[in-house]
């Protein structure tokens, strides 16, 4: 699937003869791009990254290595994922918090960063403007209106905090505190 150029060791990106990738040097080594999906020029991409069925990504925005967009995601102007992040499947981003088709609110996009290694689950808002923190984990179907601490985990709409999530995606016990927890547990690589 991924083309390796023998002589550099180059891993070019794998893009789908059905998928739309306006500027091919915006997409980082190693990085596929399925059917229907469409990034425009001016996005950027890392490498290894997995963008699945009819995945949008519009200009402005700023993709790291190692994500993974599942299927029917948007990912619009305004929003940024960092390395390591898990888009489940139809999670949908905003980036105008009053929009109306009559006014041009262009100029009005607030800010999302999602940080390193975070977990959005399938179904799951993220209202614009918004920082989902390090290793947070957004339950499927939840509505994010604030901030998210990292490690959290949180669901519902609109989202509750509910504990705490290791770095390998398993819940902490009901007791535990985050300075216990950062640091991994049993199951993680890094204990």
């Amino acid at each position: 699937m991924l083309e390796i150029h023998k002589a550099s060791g180059i891993r070019y990106p794998f893009v789908h003869k059905l998928a739309d990738v306006e500027d091919r040097e915006s997409i980082g080594q190693g990085t596929q791009v399925w059917r229907f999906a469409h990034v425009m020029a001016g996005a950027t991409v890392g490498e290894d990254c997995i963008l699945g069925n009819n995945v949008f990504v519009q200009e402005g925005v700023t993709i790291g290595n190692r994500v993974k967009i599942q299927n029917n995601v948007s990912v619009y102007k305004g929003v940024t994922l960092e390395d390591d992040v898990f888009c489940g499947p139809s999670c949908v981003f905003t980036n105008v918090r009053n929009p109306r088709a009559h006014v041009n609110r262009k100029d009005a996009l607030s800010q999302t960063l999602v940080r390193k290694g975070a977990t959005l689950g399938a179904n799951c808002t993220i209202v614009c403007g918004v920082t989902i923190g390090e290793y947070a984990f957004v339950a499927a179907g939840s509505v994010v209106t604030k901030d998210v601490p990292h490690y959290a985990l949180v669901m519902g709409n609109p989202a509750k905090f509910v504990g705490y999530m290791c770095k390998c995606g398993e819940k902490a016990p009901p007791s535990t505190v985050f300075e216990q927890w950062r640091h991994g547990c049993d199951k993680c690589e890094d204990a």
